[in-house]
């Protein structure tokens, strides 16, 4: 009997409706345990009728959650075959196989996820992937959780928060009322007193209690336990056994499977289904009625005996079945304490976890077994330390335990004679501490692997630590060494053939090279790039974007910036590279910032700093922007954000951070007049000496020390930009117009400050003023009362000054519209509606920005404001940004 839940029905057909006519629609189903989800999806099902097709999936309560458990389950009934993608591992491949089947069906679709909260990270994925696709489909996707757990659930919270509002319905169920508990009782023919109190109208609780009066019991149970265990106590001694074995399998069951787990298995089976005890599931599988059932009864018992029903189920799976699920014989070997089976079965496991993408459940198969990793051989220890730092570590987990599990791995490898596996392990190490921002431990452990492996026979590991060495010499500015460790592992990849090698090296040293100012490095790049898509290297693909992007804003190069950027953010989106996202974001603020788009900068900036789960190096370009852009504005809160940007640029003992870092500060303390902190930041750049090599970044250090007044450095071999030449040579009217031909009014504005000339000066503060360079404005001010000149200061424009009325991307205010609406799953004619403009009208706004996105399709758009929510947040006045409390 369903009551006070009319409502909640009600809304759920509405969306069955919508998606009967084409339009996807999603239900999200909340409430703690007891309250009645799975009652109300079962519900709508037997009120919809026969013409939709329902396809049902659950998440288990493993120790481990079983990879894609429901995506399998939705699979199976869909007739995908995913055996050929599962052992590929193309997760994408597996959800895109389900997206193109559903798009088949002519009937409408309804998917039940169910107790999402404990799904794994790769059903996480599923959800996030039908989330960003669902508008297009003739399907309801229904998801149920509990809220009261997924607090604590970082990535679930992010995914449920990023389904499209215009298509997405949120339930939050409540408990019963009093009257609503009333009618039940009556329903049952039981008196209702009292029950409310004790069940807090928690409908499951109701349910229980009504159903232990039935048996005989006077009073209600104090606790769920209690009601459970007066159902149990009727029950003969052999079915009571029987739910005790299935109280510790948190997943459901066959029926031919359960009746193996006691003698007479058929009869209790048929016994607790009669009583209500057990119920099929959509498969015709046997679950608890209710999950805290199962929880009351495993809770109750021993610990003694809930080992031994974990050794019965174990030995009750390898019997009945070929090929036991894998997740299932390490929960129960593991429950059994059984060491030798669970070192057999967990890396299996953890393997085939891997590769559908679970990689969160791959590393807690790992940790499974490294709990009796004491009874492992030393080589089966070092694998499971390796691989379980691997698998955390892909998952975002970068701390002392998984550093600890490499160090292990590497002090078993090297007692074992295993030179090639210890240079391995230390390159690997390596990599974990540069994630870390702990640059010299980084480069000192990559020395140690490529001397271990210089010793062993040629490899292709021995050629990615060559790489690895190359990779940090041109992080850390030291670009002819980054070339001649590329160069060694490239002759080595030769011998041995590795596509990873080959895009890897290439990216190094073509990224080396152009920022030598040899241009023939663009080759390489491009020759990197090429690979990587053609061997479906995704992250490289990023990573040669995120390079070359750098290049191009750094050197100036606007148009291939441009270019790139558009490119790479797409690629990024499509492929939910976030992280590279997130950080080419980054660099499209600083081309913002170069180009004068100083709001434009800001916007981009809060947008990616905004986010959660940023590691250091991922925030820490729009961490940058944001200060000097914020500086150049005159905002209060701009010195803290230079400082903290120099601290974090200082953690990662790389000049391409700690250099611009300084810069930023030279010129805030000198548009504030404090000339001796500029100084101070000049002196330590200075000191730097031959260190810094990147043409730009001397130009601009040498003339920053003539703005102040200091003397000019040591010669440099370096060739200085052509506007930096004019400026140091004392032409500072050639200087702006040189910098204005590379499109950067900022930097023009600043030469011609130093002018002390009047034209000059009067051009500097109107171009300022269009910027809104408040902070610039003040410093003019200071310098032309020095200078003896007056100048006239712009009068403040009534209105929103141009600058605040464009969009990064150059969408309008309407455009801007357009994707908000389209973002959130709105058809073109339901955008039309809402904005009152006619259908052609929308469509030419939404294929406009289709073209300023550098999409092709409105799917694309869409993933793209999932990652870069700057899109369509609107401007205003730069805030502080939410930093790390460190």
């Amino acid at each position: 009997m369903i009551v006070e839940r009319e409502q909640d029905l009600a809304v759920l057909a509405k969306a069955v409706s919508s998606a009967r006519q084409g339009r996807g629609q999603i239900a999200l189903i909340a409430g703690e345990a007891g309250l009645g989800k799975t009652s109300l999806v079962s519900q709508l099902r037997r009120q919809s009728g026969g013409s939709i097709s329902w396809l049902w999936g659950g998440c288990d309560a493993l120790f481990t959650p079983r990879p894609l458990g429901p995506v399998l389950d939705i699979a199976a009934d869909l007739g995908v075959d995913l055996d050929p993608t599962l052992e590929g591992g193309a997760r994408a491949a597996v959800f895109a196989n389900i997206v193109q089947k559903l798009e088949t069906l002519s009937a409408t679709t309804v998917i039940v996820v169910e107790d999402v909260h404990w799904a794994d990270h790769a059903t996480m994925d599923f959800l996030k992937f039908m989330g960003r696709r669902i508008t297009f489909l003739k399907v309801l996707l229904m998801v149920t959780y509990r809220n009261d757990e997924v607090a604590d659930n970082a990535r679930l919270t992010q995914v449920l928060g990023e389904f499209p509002s215009g298509v997405t319905r949120r339930i939050t169920l409540r408990p019963l009322s009093r009257d609503a508990v009333t009618r039940l009782a009556d329903a049952a023919g039981q008196s209702g007193e009292g029950l409310f109190e004790i069940t807090d109208g928690n409908p499951f609780f109701v349910a229980e209690s009504l159903v232990a009066r039935s048996l005989g019991k006077q009073h209600v149970p104090n606790s769920i336990q209690d009601a459970v265990g007066a159902r149990l106590s009727r029950l003969s001694d052999e079915v009571r056994g029987f739910m005790q074995l299935m109280s510790a399998i948190p997943w459901p069951v066959p029926p031919e499977f359960a009746e193996t787990l006691v003698e007479g298995g058929g009869s209790a089976v048929f016994e607790a289904v009669e009583r209500g005890i057990l119920v099929p599931d959509e498969a015709g599988d046997l679950r608890f009625r209710h999950e805290l059932a199962r929880l009351a009864v495993l809770e109750r018992l021993s610990a003694p005996r809930r080992r031994s029903a974990h050794e019965t189920i174990l030995a009750k799976l390898i019997d009945h079945y070929a090929s036991p699920p894998l997740d299932q014989l390490v929960h129960h070997a593991a429950g059994a304490l059984r060491t030798e089976t669970v070192l057999q079965y967990a890396p299996l496991a953890a393997e085939q976890a891997a590769r559908v993408g679970a990689h969160k459940e791959a590393a807690e198969h790992l940790g499974t077994a490294l709990r009796f990793v004491d009874s492992a051989s030393p080589e089966e220890a070092a694998h499971l330390y390796e691989r379980w730092a691997y698998e955390a570590a892909v998952t975002d987990r970068i701390d002392n335990e998984v550093i600890d599990a490499r160090r292990h791995a590497i002090t078993l490898w090297r007692a074992l004679g295993r030179k090639e596996k210890v240079g391995e392990n230390l390159r690997w190490l390596s990599r974990l501490h540069w994630y870390r921002g702990e640059a010299a431990e980084s480069a000192r452990i990559a020395d140690q692997a490529v001397e271990t492996l210089a010793s062993a026979p040629p490899s292709s590991e021995r050629a990615m630590a060559y790489s690895l060495r190359s990779q940090l010499h041109m992080l850390n500015d030291e670009m002819d060494q980054a070339v001649a460790w590329g160069h060694q592992a490239l002759e080595m990849e030769s011998q041995f053939p590795d596509p990873e090698v080959r895009v890897h090296a290439l990216n190094n040293m073509g990224t080396a090279m152009v920022f030598r100012g040899n241009e023939a490095g663009l080759d390489l790049l491009l020759d990197s790039l090429n690979i990587a898509l053609r061997h479906d290297l995704h992250e490289h693909v990023a990573r040669v974007y995120t390079n070359l992007a750098e290049y191009a804003v750094e050197f100036r190069r606007f148009d291939l910036a441009e270019d790139v950027l558009t490119e790479g953010l797409a690629f990024d989106t499509e492929h939910d590279l976030d992280t590279w996202t997130h950080y080419l974001s980054g660099r499209l603020a600083q081309l913002r910032l170069e180009q004068g788009r100083l709001n434009d900068a800001v916007q981009i900036s809060q947008g990616i700093l905004s986010l959660d789960h940023l590691t250091l190096l991922m925030r820490l370009p729009s961490l940058q922007m944001l200060a000097r852009s914020s500086m150049r504005l005159g905002k209060s809160h701009a010195g803290s954000l230079m400082d903290e940007a120099l601290q974090d640029a200082l953690a990662t003992e790389e000049l391409q951070h700690i250099v611009p870092a300084r810069l930023t500060l030279v010129e805030g303390h000198w548009l504030n007049g404090n000339l001796v902190a500029a100084r101070d930041q000049l002196d330590a750049l200075m000191g730097l000496g031959e260190k810094d090599r990147h043409p730009w970044n001397l130009g601009e250090r040498d003339v920053w020390a003539r703005r102040l007044g200091g003397p000019d450095s040591q010669p440099c071999s370096v060739d200085y930009p052509k506007p930096i030449k004019l400026e140091l040579g004392g032409d500072h009217a050639a200087a702006g117009q040189a910098w204005d031909e590379l499109g950067m009014p900022y930097a023009a504005s600043l030469a011609r400050l130093a002018s002390a000339d009047h034209a000059l000066m009067s051009t500097a503060f109107s171009d300022l003023h269009d910027m809104q360079a408040e902070g610039a404005l003040r410093c003019a001010s200071r310098l032309v009362d020095q200078a003896g000149l007056k100048v006239t200061r712009p009068s403040r424009k009534r209105g929103p000054y141009k600058a605040a009325r464009t969009h990064p991307l150059g969408l309008t205010q309407r455009e801007q519209d357009v994707l908000a609406l389209l973002a959130d799953g709105f058809s073109n004619k339901e955008i039309s509606d809402r904005m009152s403009r006619s259908t052609r009208t929308v469509e030419h706004h939404v294929s406009s920005v289709l073209g300023k996105l550098g999409v092709s399709n409105r799917m694309a758009a869409m993933l793209r404001v999932r990652s870069e929510p700057w899109l369509i947040s609107a401007h205003g006045p730069a805030e502080p940004a939410r930093t790390r409390s460190r």
